[in-house]
């Protein structure tokens, strides 16, 4: 994850009056909603082109070389969006940023979404099931941080140490060929519930009201990271039935 960027003379939103805060706020989920529907959109324009089947096909196929240059090539596009979106002095290529995030989340979530609508013969249950559990959780997080207005930023070491672990076990499952469990997953759900709340709470004690795009990237990041791995353990109890 990254995080927004300080500047002496510009004031946090947590510090800025009522009014502008609450403007700031509404920008920043109007973005993160707008790049949830296109990240939809996109996804049901490529099954369109691009038959679930044929998708895993192509993925499957490449092995682990594949998979790894997929997984490489994501975190690449995600930390040059990031970087984009909340560094970056100018507001169209802050757009870039999340424009470029929302296609690299489109393309790493391809593979599962696939495998979740050939499971489900059409993905009528199992992904609008994940989506809602997503969703639900999001929701009640941010209620926690923007009622309580708490600060989250402890977290940070915690959080950091525990997604380079995460990343570590995933990259050596893709060269050893074993697979993550539910155990992982469960995991993964809590790492990607304490992102949701630093993230919120970063939103709102370290970013600018004018870093919006940045802040909605950044949340999306985060609501992505807990849909992944929700939607993993609804699938995994899906074959279990």
């Amino acid at each position: 994850m990254s995080y927004g960027q300080s500047y002496a003379n510009d004031l946090f939103a947590i510090d800025a009056a009522a009014g502008e805060r609450a403007k700031f706020l509404q920008r920043t989920y109007l973005h993160l909603f707008g790049a949830i529907l296109a990240f939809i959109g996109l996804e049901a324009v490529l099954f369109t082109v691009v038959p679930p089947a044929e998708i895993l096909r192509f993925v499957m196929g490449k092995g682990q070389v594949g998979m790894l240059v997929i997984f490489v090539g994501y975190m690449a596009a995600t930390w040059l969006a990031q970087s984009w979106a909340s560094r970056s002095a100018s507001q169209s290529v802050q757009y870039m940023g999340l424009a470029l995030y929302t296609v690299a989340e489109v393309v790493f979530f391809a593979p599962i979404l696939s495998l979740a609508t050939l499971m489900d013969k059409g993905g009528a249950s199992i992904i609008p099931t994940a989506g809602i559990i997503t969703l639900l959780m999001f929701a009640g997080l941010t209620t926690i941080v923007l009622v309580s207005g708490a600060d989250f930023s402890f977290l940070r070491t915690t959080l950091m140490i525990a997604g380079w672990s995460a990343l570590v076990i995933i990259i050596a499952s893709i060269f050893m060929g074993f697979s993550l469990g539910l155990f992982f997953c469960g995991a993964m759900v809590l790492l990607a519930c304490g992102y949701i709340l630093y993230d919120t709470s970063n939103v709102l004690h370290h970013y600018r009201t004018d870093q919006h795009v940045g802040a909605a990237l950044q949340l999306f990041a985060s609501v992505a990271l807990l849909f992944y791995y929700v939607l993993r353990i609804v699938m995994a109890l899906q074959s279990r039935d």
